[in-house]
């Protein structure tokens, strides 16, 4: 992944796609002071807080657990629920008096009360959204100031784990009083051609003085070069306390696209003047590029159709909790475009301003989501003025993301039942939110995604511009009803498994759930309203209008653990201490290590590069099978499968088969078990592509320990996430292993978190050891601000240690 480490870079300078020259941006990330609980004048400036914890931010009190079997398993078992406060001091400068001050937050879970110096600054209320407050004047530039944050889950609600706490990023703005308003530049590039591309820029500038201003905004635009192309420059009066908006027109030459293949982006150079001086700069990156949604031909960007082959991820990075660090994020994305996903959707709520920056970087199509439902879900409470709640939401939401070219559709909603079941009310809800999405953006198009496949009758679907359906090919009345619009399936699959396990028999039906508590990695496992992923690709074959999917989900997460979930209790299929506490839907485990559908995905996916993959393991002498079964996922259209040495037969895909497994898996049912070396050989057109080899392995002898990256940033938020196997004599992984394996870290680092992708496992993740799942673990080190070297050493009963470094530099 080296080679993508600048996206790290450009993360963490981002200030929402605004990098900034002109003013001082100040992150508020170390000195912070925490406790739960409810404290009486905990927002004042003598409030002795001295028995406090200290944190540093991001920060999440609830990842730390511990974990409690008789919590909810929808949302984790966690103890996220509670009240909490943050305190810090932060001076400013004597030189910066005069100027504005702002705070911005990424992201507070949930409904702030945010105190400078004692006074209420302002409070919010969804805790996914970005929002930020004015507080000139209630800072000193002569004294230390003190921040305080009152923060309330208690009334929030979740179908997941939301998290709890001040989880993103929080930054200072200090600027002129003449200076370019936050989310202020919009960029819209209406005409795009070979020859030349017009950019449209609306810029608002705010003069905070207690004068009438001429101000001149120099607007230029950079080349994905770095070169000048385009500049101009537009002078207006301002009024105190008013606002002007510059609508200036710049024309490029020759243009570069930006493109899942070749993500170019131009910069925007905004330079704000008033009385012969600068007074605010910023740069805003953007991308050219045409896209749009045909009815009958799916999705076309820069004149080629381009089929989603997405996945939705919720916000959470397993066991970081909903703790965001760069890092994890990019290490995300560039494991699912391995896989061959060249489109995201954040599912189901506002996303952190660097993820998008970086699916503009990777060239990832970014489906953007703002709400869950409509309700506490949203932070949406039944006393509150359901206009205003949506106008502050969804302004926040759109003004920040609506430059990133990564922004292919933005959506309001998902399976919003008042409007799907038609109660009272709901679609003039719907109507509000449609409009306030295109009152700030009216350049894209808009969605809400639908589950009842019987409610297409209520014509929900004229108010906005796309069909998104969730599984089972629900979206086929809506199709039918209106055909004139694209579709979209925005939830796939569903297919569940669990990295490793391997259950006999196989299911006959897809919703064949045993007491084992997990689900075999076999990948013929959905439940009732879902579908194995073979269906998807097949409909999609067979229904060519659509414009792909979205996979649910690209990576495990913490609760929603279907089958194994609350209702599953209520219904008596398992006790409460039975549900588990992170879900079995993921492509991937909670950890990132990919589970065997990875490589089915992959090899549909990404035909271009080799995919060979056998499942299950073969390790099999005390099991009492006699037969079992063998699939190979692969790229290829045939494979011949050896056991040591002998052919079992060569099989081949079934296109034209009315069974979706058989069109893209090769199943050898009944290879009669012995010990040694089972290989496939892949071929494509007759001609021999790549092979591999599942073998027998030994007892654990050895710990290995592999880093994702050996070379981390010195900058206390950097992350190297390291694989921990136990392997036999020869090095191969022992796949039915489960050693505790204890860890010691000396240098500038901390393990930030430990886990293994078990859904029943409670072992905390802020820990020195974890259990080995099915021969896997992973530890998570972060430094902690200081250059050095980072030492870990990891060591179980009765096997060799293993150690390894780390440079933070």
């Amino acid at each position: 992944m080296s080679k993508h480490l600048g996206l790290l870079f450009i993360a963490v300078l981002s200030l929402l796609s605004l990098i900034s020259f002109g003013r001082d941006i100040i992150t508020l990330d170390k000195g912070w002071k925490f406790t739960k609980g409810d404290p009486a004048n905990a927002a004042l400036v003598d409030f002795d807080d001295s028995g406090w914890r200290d944190v540093s931010i991001p920060h999440v009190w609830a990842i730390e657990g511990p974990f409690d079997a008789m919590l909810p398993a929808n949302t984790g078992k966690l103890p996220w629920k509670d009240v909490a406060w943050y305190r810090k001091d932060f001076p400013l400068e004597e030189n910066l008096a005069g100027k504005c001050v702002y705070i911005l937050f990424d992201g507070v879970m949930a409904f702030p009360e945010v105190y400078v110096n004692g006074q209420l600054a302002g409070r919010w209320d969804y805790g996914y959204n970005s929002f930020y407050l004015d507080i000139t004047d209630l800072v000193s530039f002569d004294d230390p100031n003190l921040l305080a944050l009152k923060v309330d889950t208690r009334e929030f609600d979740s179908r997941w784990y939301p998290g709890a706490g001040i989880y993103r990023k929080v930054q200072l703005i200090v600027v002129d009083p003449v200076h370019l308003g936050i989310w202020e530049t919009y960029i819209q590039t209406p005409l795009i051609e070979n020859d030349s591309a017009l950019v449209h820029l609306y810029t608002t500038v705010e003069n905070h003085s207690n004068s009438n201003r001429e101000v001149v905004l120099k607007s230029t635009l950079l080349g994905p070069d770095g070169e000048t192309v385009a500049s101009e420059r537009k002078s207006l009066q301002i009024k105190p306390g008013g606002s002007g908006v510059f609508e200036q027109w710049l024309t490029v030459a020759e243009p570069r696209r930006w493109d899942t293949e070749d993500p170019a982006r131009y910069t925007l150079l905004s330079e704000v003047s008033s009385q012969q001086e600068v007074t605010d700069r910023t740069r805003t990156k953007f991308g050219l590029r045409t896209f749009r949604y045909t009815a009958d031909d799916g999705f076309w960007l820069n004149g080629r159709r381009v089929q989603f082959k997405g996945v939705n991820l919720h916000h959470d990075h397993g066991p970081l909790g909903a703790k965001f660090y760069p890092a994890a994020m990019e290490r995300q994305l560039l494991i699912m475009k391995g896989m061959g996903v060249n489109a995201v959707r954040n599912s189901h709520n506002v996303a952190a301003p660097e993820m998008l920056e970086m699916c503009d970087s990777l060239g990832l199509l970014f489906f953007n989501e703002v709400f869950d439902k409509w309700d506490a879900k949203a932070a949406y409470l039944p006393d509150m003025d359901f206009e205003a709640f949506a106008e502050r939401n969804i302004h926040n939401w759109v003004k920040r993301d609506r430059n990133h070219p990564c922004v292919i559709l933005w959506s309001v909603g998902n399976e919003m039942g008042d409007i799907q079941y038609n109660i009272d009310g709901g679609f003039d809800k719907l109507n509000t939110m449609i409009s306030l999405v295109r009152k700030y953006d009216p350049t894209r198009p808009v969605t809400m995604v639908c589950d009842s496949k019987g409610s297409a009758k209520w014509r929900h679907f004229d108010y906005y511009d796309v069909h998104a359906w969730n599984y089972g090919r629900r979206y086929l009345p809506a199709r039918s009803l209106e055909p004139g619009k694209s579709v979209i399936i925005s939830e796939s699959a569903s297919t569940l498994s669990t990295r490793g396990f391997y259950e006999l028999p196989l299911p006959q039906e897809k919703t064949d759930f045993t007491q084992s508590l997990q689900v075999s990695s076999y990948d013929l496992n959905a439940p009732e309203w879902a579908e194995v992923a073979d269906d998807d690709f097949m409909w999609q074959e067979e229904d060519t209008y659509v414009a792909g999917e979205f996979v649910w989900t690209g990576f495990d997460y913490l609760g929603e653990p279907t089958p194994y979930n609350d209702e599953a209790v209520k219904e008596g299929f398992i006790t409460r201490e039975q549900s588990a506490k992170s879900s079995y839907f993921g492509i991937v485990d909670l950890c990132g290590i990919p589970k065997d559908r990875y490589y089915l995905y992959k090899s549909h996916w990404k035909p271009e590069e080799t995919t060979v993959h056998i499942l299950p393991h073969w390790n099999w002498e005390d099991s009492g099978y006699a037969y079992l079964p063998v699939f190979v996922y692969t790229n290829g259209d045939c494979a011949e499968l050896f056991l040591n040495g002998r052919s079992l037969g060569k099989k081949c895909k079934k296109p034209e088969s009315d069974h979706a497994v058989e069109r893209y898996r090769l199943m050898w049912m009944d290879v009669a078990y012995e010990p040694g070396e089972l290989k496939a050989v892949a071929y494509a057109s007759g001609e021999k592509i790549g092979e591999t080899i599942r073998q027998t392995t030994g007892d654990p002898f050895r710990l290995r320990l592999t880093p994702e990256r050996t070379t981390i940033h010195a900058d206390g938020k950097d992350l190297s996430f390291i694989l921990v196997e136990a392997v036999d004599r020869e090095g191969n992984i022992c796949p039915l292993a489960d050693n505790l394996v204890r860890f010691e870290l000396n240098g500038p680092g901390v393990v930030e978190g430990v886990g293994n992708g078990n859904p029943q496992s409670l072992e905390p993740f802020i820990a020195m050891q974890r259990e080995l799942f099915y021969g896997k673990a992973m530890v998570i080190i972060r430094n902690t601000g200081e250059p050095g070297v980072i030492q870990l050493k990891a060591s179980a009963n009765g096997i060799k240690k293993a150690s390894l470094k780390i440079n933070a530099e």
